[in-house]
């Protein structure tokens, strides 16, 4: 088998069982050395030991790191544990994550706050505390794990939505900054059976979503030759694509505008036939003012408008 990360440096978060656990293996297969974080890695029978004694049964290299993503200074220190070890880090798997799920009304602000402290804000400390690292080197591979619930809503999850969602908005703009520097910055949207969704599915479901089928999808991410700014969804072998699209939309005149005549035309506003992808967040303002401008100009030359 070609290993495709033949002597890269990984950091996995929140690695000790589940998704974390099987992403570790995966890197560790294709020739990376891993940092298997989870809090509480230290304690004698952590599970995250258990994932570094499995890398190093089979020929690689791993250690353990119980470091607090919400912990910036906890953060730090791993990172410059793994760079003691190895001289350099090239890959972060952000992926450390809890559940708080009640419905909106129902839930705290506490409970609201601590788990966009874990899935948001840890992804922010340990991105940060590689990236200045990864642009001197001109190399970074970077991946958020986002979800179904903050691309497209769940029940019960607006904390986790909302943090979910956030990562992709922290991904757009990292993608975009680490461009030139060979940091790449991706997402994905992962689908398996892990304690997050014990209870929620029934036994046939969790047999097909096994997390070792998402994480050839985390590879993909990673490589020599990974995309940026991908938003990839996988789960039960089944791979796919999301984005954030802009529709044409419409026009309005100031007088159209004064009428509220949007309130009768959002069904045009909606039309999905030739949307697009923006490149960069101006794409939107680009595209309203080239609107403005086409329905303007003839206005100056006296001609009728439509």
């Amino acid at each position: 088998m070609t290993k495709l990360l033949q002597g890269r440096i990984a950091i996995v978060t929140g690695a000790g069982r589940g998704l974390g656990r099987s992403h570790a293996l995966e890197l560790a297969r294709q020739g990376a050395k891993v940092l298997v974080n989870d809090m509480g890695a230290d304690q004698p029978d952590a599970q995250a030991q258990a994932v570094v004694d499995t890398i190093r049964a089979a020929g690689g290299e791993a250690y353990v790191h119980g470091a607090d993503v919400t912990d910036p200074q906890q953060v730090h220190a791993m990172v410059q544990f793994a760079i003691e070890q190895w001289g350099r880090v090239d890959i972060l798997v952000n992926n450390a994550g809890i559940l708080r799920d009640k419905s909106f009304a129902k839930m705290s602000l506490d409970e609201f706050r601590l788990v966009m402290e874990v899935h948001l804000m840890g992804a922010v400390h340990c991105t940060h505390a590689v990236w200045n690292a990864m642009r001197d080197q001109k190399y970074g591979r970077i991946v958020m794990t986002t979800s179904s619930s903050g691309l497209y809503g769940n029940f019960g999850q607006s904390n986790y939505g909302a943090a979910k969602m956030a990562l992709v908005g922290l991904m757009q703009t990292l993608a975009l900054e680490g461009e030139r520097n060979n940091v790449r910055v991706n997402c994905l949207a992962p689908t398996a059976a892990t304690a997050m969704t014990e209870g929620l599915l029934d036994a046939q479901a969790l047999e097909l979503l096994s997390p070792s089928s998402v994480s050839p999808a985390l590879i993909a991410l990673v490589t020599e030759n990974a995309p940026t700014r991908t938003i990839l969804l996988a789960g039960a072998g089944s791979f796919e694509q999301a984005h954030i699209t802009m529709t044409q939309g419409i026009h309005l005149s100031e007088e159209e505008l004064a009428e509220n005549i949007l309130v009768s035309r959002l069904d045009e506003v909606s039309d999905r036939q030739e949307e697009t992808v923006p490149a960069t967040g101006f794409d939107q303002l680009r595209h309203e003012i080239a609107k403005a401008q086409v329905y303007r100009e003839p206005c100056t030359s006296g001609a009728q408008t439509a």
